[in-house]
């Protein structure tokens, strides 16, 4: 008996693991820069270049990119220094070396404090969640082929299918102009881009790329007058990717990297322009999700068929969305009282504390770290900077959330806005969007293997529901009165017949039980194990086997 089968591929993630540690370094201002009297703003970001198992670690290599935006001494100017620290993460993560490991999510707090003029001590507190998965490959058995005629009962299942898994980039090349009213560029101060708005979707053997990059930029104009510019850059584009089709699904974590601004010219030819550069780095699984029929169980009636079955764990798709939490909060902050005339430029990024699964759906615990750069009223000090934090709440709703479910989610920050509310007050309105990709993992007994033998009929006596009562003989079939019949589908049930036994004119009636789980398609005219005349018997027809609950039913 053949078995036709179909490999489905997924992947399985599993425990995720969480690691912070800590990167310090002093630093001397280089000769060609101003001295230092005092810390403006300061960021820095993280950008991950290898992740690798090494034993029961993971090795995660990489830099930390900073900027410091500072006052200079004697003077009332802004500059700007630059640089980036390496680091090497040995991470514990016990593992069988079949899995491989990703960054889900990472945040970094930066530090930098003068030491005198010419020496700055940073520090900076990287986190990071380490994701794991493997690729399972399993198979459902859909059909059988066999020479003799053969009942089926087959069941339906929805699975989702890993088609593709890789990694990719996309790069962004896009161009500012300034306003009227806004200086030419001489020299850039400092420049910040982050990703807000990202839809990446399939399309045939392509994906297709819509986005937008928030910038801001503050820099010196030819007469030494400070200026910035904060705008919202769209992006759209695709990039190949054999084998995806419109109605896939894509879980996809992406960064904005390797960010660049420099100054060009308008079309004027003044230095009224500037061009914007970013990698978008992608991690992504393309999955469709699959509607089959597995083949459950199966018997026959000219032969005993023994079915080896095994457990299979499969992935069903649940949801896929977008979850946005929408944040708006007032801020009392007296230190600031009088201080801020214009905040300038704010940033913000998300630490996320807990996932719970309720009946409700998925609840997100954390925090949103916020910072931003503003101008005072002092003409000695006309800039400053503040940081601070906002916990948050946000429930994903899935009614009836079942069990063993994951929800792996990604999340950033999509929009964010710090306003004066004011003397001593700040209004922040944030939008924070978490990319749910909720999954259930279901088990399923698959038949892996089908072998045949002849019936045994000394054991089918022996078996509870073949019936009780006097027996023909076996050679009672070479009488002509007596006929097979077709049978019944008696599954999990109780009755009795009336059953006429012998041949020719002597006949013996003879009441008997029929009972257990034994399937038999049609009405009861004969079994194995009892013979009955045409012409004298009592029809089970009538009996209905009882109803399925999965709506599997026996079929040739």
């Amino acid at each position: 008996m053949d078995l036709t089968k179909k490999t489905v591929h997924y992947t399985q993630e599993g425990k995720t693991v969480f690691d912070r540690f800590y990167l310090d370094e002093d630093y001397n201002v280089p000769e060609q820069k101003e001295a230092v009297q005092r810390i403006v703003y300061s960021s820095a970001k993280l950008k991950t270049e290898d992740v690798r198992p090494v034993e029961n670690y993971v090795k995660v290599t990489g830099k930390a990119y900073y900027k410091i935006l500072y006052m200079t001494q004697g003077e009332t100017t802004l500059s700007v220094l630059e640089g980036k620290i390496p680091f090497e993460e040995m991470i514990y993560a016990e593992n069988d070396g079949e899995e491989t490991f990703f960054i889900r999510n990472e945040r970094t707090e930066f530090t930098v404090s003068v030491v005198h003029s010419r020496k700055l001590t940073l520090r900076v507190a990287a986190e990071m969640e380490l994701g794991r998965e493997r690729m399972r490959d399993e198979e459902l058995t859909t059909d059988a082929e066999s020479d003799f005629p053969v009942y089926k009962k087959r069941q339906k299942m929805n699975v989702s299918e890993l088609k593709i898994s890789k990694k990719d980039t996309y790069r962004i090349k896009e161009e500012i102009v300034l306003p009227g009213t806004k200086e030419s560029i001489g020299q850039i101060l400092f420049f910040d881009i982050s990703g807000r708005k990202a839809e990446i979707r399939p399309g045939q053997d392509e994906l297709l790329i819509r986005g937008e990059a928030e910038v801001f930029c503050m820099y010196l104009s030819p007469e030494e007058k400070v200026e910035w510019i904060e705008q919202s850059v769209p992006y759209e584009g695709r990039i190949p990717c054999e084998g995806a089709e419109e109605d896939m699904i894509c879980q996809i974590r992406q960064s904005l990297e390797d960010p660049i601004v420099d100054i060009r010219q308008d079309g004027d030819g003044e230095m009224r322009a500037l061009g914007i550069e970013a990698t978008l780095s992608m991690k992504m699984n393309v999955y469709s999700e699959v509607e089959t029929e597995i083949l459950k169980d199966m018997y026959s009636l000219d032969r005993e068929c023994v079915l080896e079955k095994k457990e299979g764990i499969y992935e069903e798709m649940l949801m896929y969305n977008q979850a946005k939490c929408k944040i708006a909060e007032r801020l009392t902050l007296p230190e600031l009282k009088e201080d801020v005339l214009q905040i300038i430029h704010s940033e913000g990024s998300i630490q996320a504390e807990s996932e719970r699964y309720t009946e409700e759906g998925v609840e997100i615990e954390g925090i949103l770290h916020i910072s931003f750069l503003y101008l005072r009223a002092d003409d000695e000090q006309p800039y400053g900077s503040w940081t601070g934090m906002i916990p948050f709440s946000y429930l994903v709703e899935y009614p009836n959330l079942p069990k063993n479910v994951s929800a792996s989610p990604a999340y950033h920050v999509e929009q964010l806005a710090v306003t004066l509310a004011g003397s001593e007050a700040v209004e922040v309105k944030a939008v924070l969007t978490f990319d749910i990709f909720l999954k259930k993992l279901i088990s399923a007994s698959m038949i892996t293997n089908v072998s045949e033998r002849q019936f045994d009929t000394d054991a089918s006596l022996k078996r509870p529901g073949w019936g009780r009562g006097s027996l023909p003989p076996r050679s009672a079939h070479r009488y002509p009165s007596w006929k097979r019949r077709a049978r019944a589908d008696l599954t999990a049930w109780r009755c009795s017949a009336h059953i006429c036994f012998g041949a020719g004119r002597v006949n013996h009636w003879k009441s008997i039980w029929i009972t257990g789980s034994l399937p038999m398609p049609g009405s009861l005219r004969y079994c194995p194990t009892a013979w009955m005349p045409q012409a004298s018997h009592r029809s089970l027809s009538a009996i209905k086997p009882p109803s399925r609950s999965n709506g599997s039913q026996w079929k040739r």
